[in-house]
């Protein structure tokens, strides 16, 4: 195992709880909501957490879905969202209602969503001709092309 990433934090609403593991080996910390919010059907509402990190440079942070959530019917319209080294805002998490009815609620306190810390790799990208590249099995196959979607 790897040594210990420090995040540092700040709570910018009085009501605001710090990212927590729902277990021991748990990948993810969750967060939770500082306000109630609704979220409507087929519209990305911002939900605030009400805090702010300042995550090492070398690493950044992903903002995933919590399956109880999903199960029900709340997506994260971004996939996973990611928080960049030098964001210092507040971590907001996009939600949308994909379930029955126009529209669910989000409880004040109510875990939303999962922050995971992840190293980013030193990258460089050089330009060659297409001949370098090299070849592979699934070439320039795209969508589908291994398989069914």
């Amino acid at each position: 195992m790897s040594d210990e990433v420090q995040v540092l934090f700040t709570r910018l609403h009085p009501d605001a709880e710090p990212p927590m593991r729902g277990s021991t080996l748990a990948a993810g910390w969750d967060l939770r909501t500082v306000e109630k919010c609704e979220i409507k059907k087929g519209i990305s509402t911002k939900v605030p957490t009400g805090l702010a990190v300042s995550i090492p440079a070398g690493y950044e942070g992903q903002i995933r879905a919590r399956s109880s959530l999903g199960a029900k019917g709340i997506i994260l319209p971004n996939g996973i969202g990611t928080i960049d080294a030098d964001y210092r805002g507040q971590i907001h998490v996009l939600m949308t209602w994909i379930g029955e009815g126009n529209s669910t609620i989000i409880e004040e306190g109510e875990r939303i969503a999962q922050l995971i810390i992840a190293p980013v790799p030193n990258v460089s990208f050089v330009e060659v001709n297409s001949d370098k590249l090299g070849e592979t099995e699934r070439g320039g196959g795209g969508f589908g092309s291994t398989g069914r979607y």
